[in-house]
């Protein structure tokens, strides 16, 4: 495995990376910012008043994305998986 293959596999890792955690960081900062503009209108200082909607949030867009998450995890590891028999061919 060269250089040019590793930094390949890390490239796609990343990108998976964001691909998954980008909706559930928009939605955390979306409702964080509508809980902060409902406090700041009421003017309810309330600490703990941000966390359960942004978890209840969380919670159900997980869920509404989760099977969309597995399909991106599993192509991956496939092609993961893929790539490391490809080498252990070459390696022979």
């Amino acid at each position: 495995m060269n250089a040019i293959e590793v930094v390949d596999v890390m490239r796609d890792a990343m990108w998976l990376l964001i691909k998954l955690s980008a909706p559930l960081m928009l939605c955390a900062l979306i409702v964080g910012l509508a809980i902060s503009l409902l406090q700041a209108l009421t003017q309810i200082q309330e600490m703990t008043l941000t966390f359960v909607p942004k978890m209840l949030a969380l919670f159900f867009l997980l869920m509404a994305l989760a099977p969309f998450m597995i399909s991106q995890m599993t192509d991956y590891s496939h092609s993961l998986f893929t790539r490391m028999v490809e080498i252990g061919k070459e390696d022979r």
